[in-house]
């Protein structure tokens, strides 16, 4: 597969990944995502307290390409945003999972995030996907 996905996270079926911390999770886009996105130029956070909605969105993610939505992977309260995004956007593109995560999430119920997708299950939705285009 040319698209990295990694093991241990949880993914959407709007490609964005969450990966559960003690009650809280990290949330971003993507490997897949930013690739289809192209060059990201600009990201929109959420608020710190702000309530997020499985399946809403969170925050805004524009490229030379699209502006898209990021949505929310589980219900909970933001506990922080990744600010460096506001300056260099594009690390979203170099390092999806690690330095271009977006925001962090307070999880109110541990059990979305078993209605997830986890990497091999991710990967073949990822196939499909591409079957489609």
């Amino acid at each position: 597969m040319k698209y990295n996905v990694i093991d241990g996270l949880k993914y959407t079926q709007q490609h964005e990944w969450a990966r559960p911390e003690d009650g809280t999770a990290v949330v971003g886009l993507s490997d897949y995502a930013q690739d289809k996105l192209g060059e990201i130029v600009f990201v929109e956070l959420p608020d710190v307290g702000a309530e997020v909605e499985a399946g809403k969105s969170a925050a805004v993610i524009e490229s030379v390409k699209a502006v898209a939505d990021l949505y929310a992977p589980v219900d909970g309260k933001v506990t922080e945003v990744n600010e460096a995004l506001l300056d260099q956007p594009e690390v979203i593109n170099q390092d999806p999972y690690g330095e271009g995560w977006v925001f962090k999430v307070e999880v109110k119920d541990e059990s979305q995030l078993d209605k997830l997708m986890d990497k091999p299950a991710y990967e073949e939705f990822i196939i499909k996907e591409e079957e489609e285009e």
